[in-house]
């Protein structure tokens, strides 16, 4: 991927609080993007489904949705030969902060497929620095 190519992603997240401080955290990373979201996972595998030829970069993907859960959505992605190939960040604010669930969950999620797990910050500058990060994986990948 070129520097100057934009990175085309995906959110699917039902808060728009979060969907909106996403987009603005996008605004101060230095790599140029490309943002659709969608606020559950039926409208998630629907555009998945309908862009196949054209799927994003990355999906940041919460994991407590409407209509169908990310978890379900992670399953049906891995588990499609033309979507498996499609580097998934889980994007969630969890079920708890104990260490040892935590870890299995994370672990558990990568055994699923996902290739990133980062837990919503309350702090917005971190919020920048993890999805940076997160991006930068991603520039890796495709490099």
């Amino acid at each position: 991927m070129k520097n100057n190519t934009p990175i085309n992603i995906i959110l699917a997240d039902d808060d728009k609080d979060d969907c909106f401080l996403f987009e603005r955290a996008l605004k101060e990373i230095p790599i140029a993007t490309n943002l659709k979201t969608v606020s559950n996972g039926e409208e998630l595998m629907d555009y998945l489904y309908k862009n196949l030829t054209n799927l994003p970069d990355v999906l940041f993907l919460d994991l407590s949705m409407p209509q169908k859960t990310g978890y379900e959505c992670l399953i049906e992605i891995k588990e499609d030969k033309k979507l498996e190939a499609l580097h998934v960040a889980i994007f969630t604010t969890s079920f708890t902060q104990v260490i040892d669930v935590e870890h299995n969950l994370k672990k558990t999620l990568s055994n699923m497929g996902s290739q990133n797990y980062i837990r919503k910050p309350v702090d917005f500058q971190e919020l920048i620095h993890l999805i940076h990060q997160a991006l930068n994986k991603v520039l890796e990948k495709v490099d």
